[in-house]
């Protein structure tokens, strides 16, 4: 909720001090005739009298029944007595008593309920120390009270309650008197609140000494002041008035923080507005303006519907001014980004799913904007969108739909590349020689077929264009249509096998022609608008099969044996050449030297091969496992442990080579990895063998590196990184849980730092558990243990493609965090680059848990995002605004 501070807590607090009323039993009198006894004589008079009608002379009684004060059964306990006194009309409960009336429930040391008066009385009772206990507790429906005695009148409905005690929410509220006039009006007198934990001892606390409550319509307060360790502070109000709203959300003004900057002068961030619109969406509104004229615009929603959807939009503008106007480094611009996340529950319509999560914008928002500071987001360089809705038709086969838009965005080059929209079509697989049984086996029962199908409308365009008529002219429209045949089976009952064919058809409703212009003495491109289509297909088929090797060492040795599971397999592809799909042109004026192009180029879908492909592939897999005697003695089973994940060795050989234009064998690619140090160190690395050799122009040549005087591989690239994670959480039994949620892109550790709200509406310190006060603290710290974390990320890339054998990249990147104490937390995020020879991102932290507040300063002391960042303020989110927030950004980020 984003609203005045005192609305909350004085609406609150007079809900639960007077709304309440209890009733004493009340014995009515019986007053039953006792009979007399008669003569015969009499008797049979009455029987006459009976026979004759007579006319009743007296009148009926005009006095009303006095109604009784109680409307309900009063139900009442205590575990030591229950005292009546007949003659006071006294009913006395002590220890432990309990009164139940209606809705109301009371429970306290002493009740006493006075008939005569039609009141009752509740208060806490001393123990055998001489201490007060047993404090009443008054409940009426929801609310509940603590006071240190009550006093209610059933007749005028009065209350007074001393010394009251309540929860509202995440407040806590104690008041000295409070005084129930009507069922309309309370007064206050002495009342605090607080989001302490201890309301009787709170490290601050808000105090007014007169308060007029009316529900439903409105508070009046009077004077309101913060007090800070029993220090009255200068921060008050002389009154206050509040609209009174049965809403869980009510709206509110947003109040801003004020910055300063050298390059845009003083501002005020984060002014705006909340608003409450229904229980299933909301609406905020913020703004910053900055002296020298720049100003900022924001718009934040959140939407959810149980078992239905939930999702939020965010859109941002800023309008940036560098500078002074007449000065050399005046600029203007302006920049803007949109963020919407979406989800569908699957509950609502599980054949149909709607689903986005979009972030797009202005390429420099992240890093020029003047209100975020988000780590990931200002290093990250691509920003990437998705909006997809998808939906399956249970026909027979199943036949699958989905409709997506798609935006890629380079935040360096600007480059956008953006799908509007996306069809694919998918029919499930059909086995048209299978059996009624289901059952597969040999080549002719699993030959299965598809169809899928890919339309796409695609635009490649920069900031400058986006969503502008030349981006839309510049459009690619396709089509791809493809049948996928396949079946598999077994050779030998050790070999696994499989062939497949693939059909292809595109249609475009673009393409080119191209000539030679001589007006402008350069080949052009002349687009052609209209269908055309080409349709080409494809051969493929592999086997492969595992073979498994176990090497035993003995039972009595620490390694007791390691198994090798290899997992070699062989394919083979064929495309034939679809030169019927290409023409020719001349590529200078004389018209003689003629080249070959296809009308298709530049297609979303590729264009038809010219030269058919003929190629064997080599793969390779690897994994190393081995048995170990366990370092538990009381365990009789050998302990497994992984030497090596994956090692994997591939590459390829082509038929149709030439040892010309193309070489027969391509590079050997290797790669593996492993776990390390308890899975704690995840180890991965790489390397490029080429066989051939290379000339003076590092151009490869048909000729082997090892016939050239080198070794049989020659090694082009390699790189190997490594990634350790430990926390002392480790060394305990119970896990903890640190994963972050990522949002604008970036990691989900904190090895670049951690972004800072910079509203501040979220806090960054979870209220513990734990109740002791602050007498208990100093014993809290001695007994804590040091939590802490870290992150080692280590780099190397190795490059030698024409013989530099030079260190491409080479750094290290750490990140700690360490509590300090049991309140202080601190952390550091920093690297350094052996190639550049310079520190990389650095980011220094601290964080100071003040129970009811938090304390935070965030440090990036060098580089391009230099900028430093202070704040205190109260964690509880309804009082949000209390807050003092200073930062310092670097002015060079912000031109």
């Amino acid at each position: 909720m984003r609203t005045n501070i005192f609305n909350i807590v004085l609406i609150s607090f007079i809900l639960l001090s007077g709304t309440n009323s209890a009733f004493c039993q009340d014995i009515k009198k019986k007053s039953t005739p006792i009979p007399s006894k008669k003569t015969a004589k009499q008797q049979q008079k009455d029987v006459k009298a009976l026979s004759i009608p007579e006319v009743d002379t007296i009148k009926k009684d005009t006095l009303k029944t006095k109604k009784p004060f109680l409307e309900d059964k009063v139900r009442y306990k205590a575990q030591n007595y229950v005292k009546r006194d007949q003659k006071k009309n006294l009913i006395t409960l002590y220890d432990k008593g309990e009164l139940y009336y209606q809705d109301i429930e009371l429970q306290s040391g002493i009740i006493v309920m006075d008939n005569e008066k039609q009141e009752v009385y509740a208060g806490r009772i001393k123990d055998s120390t001489g201490k007060y206990t047993q404090y009443p507790v008054f409940k009426q429906g929801a609310n509940v009270v603590e006071p240190d005695s009550i006093r209610f009148n059933f007749k005028t409905k009065k209350a007074l309650i001393w010394n009251s005690r309540s929860d509202q929410g995440e407040f806590k509220i104690k008041a000295s008197i409070t005084k129930k006039e009507n069922d309309s009006v309370y007064f206050l007198k002495g009342a605090r609140f607080t989001t302490s934990k201890n309301v009787d001892n709170p490290e601050y606390y808000f105090q007014t000494n007169k308060v007029k409550f009316i529900p439903g319509k409105k508070v009046i307060t009077g004077l309101t002041n913060m007090v800070i360790a029993d220090v009255p502070t200068p921060l008050a109000l002389p009154f206050a008035y509040f609209p009174m709203s049965k809403e869980t959300s009510v709206s509110g003004i947003i109040l801003p923080s004020y910055n300063d900057s050298n390059a845009r002068g003083f501002s005020l961030q984060n002014f705006g507005y909340y608003f409450a619109l229904s229980d299933h969406y909301d609406l905020t509104v913020l703004g910053d303006y900055y002296t020298n004229g720049s100003y900022g615009m924001r718009a934040e929603s959140s939407y959810a519907k149980r078992y239905s959807y939930r999702g939020n939009f965010n859109f941002r503008f800023e309008n940036l001014i560098n500078s002074e106007r007449g000065y050399p480094d005046y600029s203007k611009q302006s920049i803007y980004n949109i963020q919407w996340s979406h989800s569908k529950d699957s509950k609502s319509n599980p054949n149909s799913s709607f689903s986005a999560s979009v972030n797009l914008g202005s390429s420099k928002y992240f890093q020029q904007s003047i209100n975020v500071e988000n780590i990931g987001s200002n290093l990250n360089n691509t920003l990437s969108s998705s909006v997809s809705y998808s939906k399956t038709f249970n026909s027979v086969p199943q036949v699958r739909m989905s409709l997506s838009a798609t935006h890629s965005q380079n935040t360096q080059t600007s480059e956008i590349n953006m799908t509007l929209p996306t069809l694919q079509l998918s029919v499930d697989r059909i086995f048209p020689f299978a059996k009624g049984d289901g059952l597969k086996k040999g080549i002719i029962k699993n030959i299965n077929l598809q169809y899928n199908l890919n339309g796409r409308n695609s635009f490649v365009t920069n900031d400058s264009l986006f969503f502008k008529s030349q981006m839309f002219k510049d459009a690619q429209v396709g089509m791809q249509h493809s049948i996928p045949i396949s079946t598999n089976f077994k050779i030998f009952k050790h070999f696994s096998a499989s062939a497949s064919a693939n059909y292809e058809e595109v249609w475009y409703l673009k393409t080119i022609k191209r000539y030679y212009n001589k007006d402008l003495s350069k080949v052009v491109d002349e687009t052609v608008n209209g269908f055309d289509a080409f349709r080409t297909y494809s051969l493929s088929s592999s086997i492969g099969t595992t073979i498994y090797g176990t090497f035993n060492f003995g039972e009595d040795k620490k390694i007791k044996s390691i198994r090798h599971v290899m997992r070699p397999s062989i394919s083979y592809g064929y495309t034939p050449s679809f030169e019927k799909y290409y023409d020719t042109y001349a590529s200078d004026a004389s018209g003689k030297m003629i080249k070959q192009y296809t009308r298709f180029d530049g297609g979303i879908y590729g264009v038809p091969r010219l030269s058919n492909s003929n190629n064997i592939g080599f793969d390779l897999s690897n994994t190393f496992e081995a048995k170990v005697t366990d370092s538990d003695s009381t365990k009789v089973e050998p302990k497994k442990i992984m030497l090596l994940n994956n090692l994997n060795l591939s590459t390829s050989y082509d038929l149709n080579a030439d040892g010309k234009n193309t070489l027969a064998w391509s590079a050997v690619r290797v790669s593996g990895g492993t776990q390390l140090f308890k899975d704690k160190m995840q180890v991965n690395f790489g390397a490029t063998l080429d066989p051939y050799a290379i000339d003076n122009s590092g151009n490869r040549v048909n000729i082997y590196n090892i016939n050239n005087g080198g070794s049989l591989f020659r090694m082009t690239s390699a790189n190997m990184t490594l990634n350790y994670s430990i926390a002392s959480t480790d060394f305990d039994k119970k896990q903890k849980d640190d994963s972050q949620v990522k949002r604008n892109g970036g990691r989900e550790d904190d090895l670049f730092g951690k972004s800072n709200d910079v509203l501040n509406r979220k806090s960054q310190f979870e209220d513990s558990d734990d109740e002791s006060n602050g007498e208990d603290v100093i014993t809290t710290f001695f007994k804590s243990a040091l939590p802490w974390d870290m992150t080692f990320a280590y780099s190397l890339t190795y490059g030698n493609n024409n013989r530099e054998r030079k260190i491409i990249n080479n750094s290290i990147m750490i990140s700690a965090n360490a509590d300090l104490t049991p309140k202080w937390k601190a952390g550091i995020s920093t690297g350094y680059d052996f190639v550049q020879k310079g520190i990389t991102f650095t980011q220094i932290r601290f964080e100071r848990d003040l129970m009811s507040w938090r304390m935070d300063f965030n440090w990036t002391p060098f580089g391009d995002n230099s900028n430093w960042n202070f704040f205190i303020g109260i964690k509880s989110g309804v009082l949000s605004d209390i807050k003092w927030n200073k930062r310092r950004v670097n002015d060079k980020a912000l031109q």
